[in-house]
């Protein structure tokens, strides 16, 4: 029987009624609104003109417009009348101070601190920022050529968030973001395991996975030899290439549990669903609506999601 012809497995969804409710929350406006926010900036003690509004209060108001799709000014219309329907007497910042502060706000990323080691998943995907769509391309031709922005995550394993983003150009790769994708993770934090497909077989990747101490589930390549013993992290990738070859790379993806990584593609297209492209025009301005929809798919995460057991 071929692999294509094998009967999928079955699972079954335990907590459904928590999850069902945390699926109607996340269509709620009053949940992304917390009372206790600092609004205002606090005094930053240097001399010139002091901020009005707060990193958060910037965020929020940038998470509504990513949340619902809107054009900036409606966004802030909306932030507006969910102050008012809270009770709230806060001003709301207008769209050119807004704008202005998107080009370096700092974006804070929740996420719940894991008890145990993380292990870490990471790929990379395309988000398009200039460029006609589809049905135009095909029906008469670009008038200019489509161009992109590197998306590159890392998401928790166990809890399904995202823990690190690199934004870049669609010139660099995926391997050399891995280094980058790591030192976001706090030093004091402890890493089990790094999982990637085959473009983060690199000596690059290997030596920054070991030292974290962590073990790097990554198949080698087809055409892979095996690396002199004295470079980090050549032990782990050696004995991965002896496991593919007595044993064959389907046995191996089995055993080292590579077929986890399938869980940050679904991530990378619940990431997508909050829009194929990104509305800004610089690049700053981009990395930052991009770090907003991490923030936003992270709150998702954090009011459910499902807990499913294979039937048998």
């Amino acid at each position: 029987m071929s692999v294509s012809q094998r009967p999928r497995g079955k699972y079954k969804t335990t907590n459904w009624a928590a999850y069902n409710a945390s699926l109607k929350g996340r269509g709620s406006l009053t949940v992304w609104l917390d009372r206790g926010m600092q609004w205002y900036a606090p005094a930053t003690g240097k001399r010139g003109r002091q901020p009005t509004f707060s990193d958060a209060a910037i965020q929020f108001c940038l998470s509504i417009k990513c949340l619902f799709g809107l054009a900036l000014r409606q966004s802030l219309g909306l932030v507006e009348s969910l102050l008012r329907l809270a009770g709230l007497d806060w001003k709301v910042p207008d769209f050119s101070t807004v704008c202005r502060r998107q080009k370096h706000l700092s974006v804070k990323l929740p996420y719940r601190p894991r008890t145990t080691a993380l292990d870490l998943l990471v790929d990379s995907t395309g988000i398009k920022f200039l460029g006609e769509g589809e049905w135009k391309r095909k029906k008469h031709g670009a008038d200019y050529r489509r161009q992109w922005r590197t998306v590159h995550l890392g998401i928790d394993a166990q809890t399904l968030e995202i823990r690190a983003i690199e934004v870049t150009d669609n010139s660099v790769g995926d391997a050399p973001m891995l280094p980058e994708l790591l030192s976001q993770i706090p030093p004091d934090e402890l890493i089990g395991s790094v999982g990637g497909d085959g473009a983060y077989d690199t000596k690059a990747c290997h030596a920054a996975i070991a030292q974290r101490s962590a073990q790097a589930v990554i198949p080698p390549r087809k055409n892979a030899r095996a690396w002199k013993s004295n470079q980090t992290g050549a032990a782990s990738r050696n004995e991965a290439l002896r496991a593919c070859q007595r044993l064959g790379r389907g046995i191996w993806k089995k055993w080292s549990g590579y077929h986890r990584r399938s869980l940050v593609e679904t991530k990378m297209n619940c990431f997508k669903r909050l829009g194929e492209r990104v509305m800004a025009r610089t690049f700053e301005r981009q990395v930052t609506e991009l770090h907003i929809r991490v923030a936003v798919l992270n709150r998702f995460s954090q009011l459910g999601r499902p807990v499913t057991v294979a039937v048998a």
